[in-house]
């Protein structure tokens, strides 16, 4: 077999891996979408769409599946922690790649890799045992909150945000600084208004990553967030998410009460589907 024979065989193994990788990806997200649409729209339809979507009492043992208030609980906590953590860590994803000293980079860089890599039950057990109990001081309330939830989740997206928005500022051609600056701006108005607009599409990656594991997120929001199904009337009120009602029932959930829950999976995916699909339009339209 010749050199070139060789080759070309190397090069039609690696695209049928590559193909077969991908297809591989694709073949679990339609199982998933089978799974779920299947076992939960016959329930949605039998408790009815709007009762199950706006109703306001979820109790099993009375059949009563309202969702609403894990909804409202999910899209609070995920509203506030965005609001908290995206400023904070595009600020310094751009504080490390543009301002920092090496040496601090060299330092800082790890930490927010180490932030990542911490589980997500170690960051539930810090705040039951250290926000909760401030929180409880603070306001006289009981400590497991809203607020302690959407606190809990911003800690815990920082370093996607971080790591991300840093990729996407480092991939813009160093031209574009230099260009504003030979321009008559100064740093910061080189950094904020040529780079960071060149970045955009990287830095609204980040945020939707880290939507996407507020709204995910189960094991720190159980431990902290009160686990009560009701529409909260404030930051201190106890919540239960979509994520937390599933996992605390599923375990002896039987017949119509497990496909309740089963479809609020379902509401979950295509919530999550939403986001997705709005922030790429964004992207694209802007771009």
């Amino acid at each position: 077999m010749t050199a070139n024979a060789v080759n070309v065989l190397k090069e039609k193994t690696a695209a049928l891996l590559f193909f077969a990788a991908g297809a591989a990806c694709i073949l679990c997200v339609i199982l998933i979408c089978v799974f779920l649409f299947a076992g939960g729209f016959p329930a949605i339809f039998k408790i009815g769409f709007g009762e199950f979507l706006l109703g306001q009492r979820w109790r099993p043992t009375s059949d009563l599946f309202g969702i609403f208030p894990m909804i409202v609980a999910s899209i609070s906590a995920t509203f506030l922690a965005l609001l908290a953590a995206v400023p904070v860590g595009i600020l310094t994803a751009v504080f490390m790649c543009r301002f920092c000293h090496k040496r601090m980079e060299k330092i800082l860089s790890p930490m927010v890799s180490l932030l990542a890599a911490i589980p997500s039950v170690v960051y539930g057990f810090f705040g039951l045992v250290v926000i909760c109990p401030v929180i409880q001081q603070l306001f006289d309330v009981n400590g497991k909150s809203l607020l302690a939830a959407a606190i809990i989740l911003a800690i815990m997206i920082l370093p996607t945000i971080i790591a991300v928005s840093s990729a996407a500022i480092k991939a813009v051609p160093e031209i574009y600084y230099e260009g504003a600056l030979a321009l008559g701006a100064s740093k910061e108005e080189s950094v904020f208004f040529a780079m960071l607009p060149a970045a955009r599409s990287g830095i609204i990656a980040s945020v939707v990553l880290g939507l996407g594991r507020c709204v995910g997120e189960t094991m720190a929001v159980i431990m902290v967030a009160g686990n009560q199904p009701k529409i909260p009337g404030g930051l201190l009120d106890g919540v239960r998410t979509l994520t937390a009602n599933i996992v605390l029932e599923m375990g002896y959930a039987a017949d119509l009460h497990r496909d309740a829950l089963i479809s609020t999976a379902v509401v979950l995916f295509v919530f999550i589907l939403i986001i997705n699909l709005t922030f790429a339009a964004v992207v694209r339209k802007k771009v």
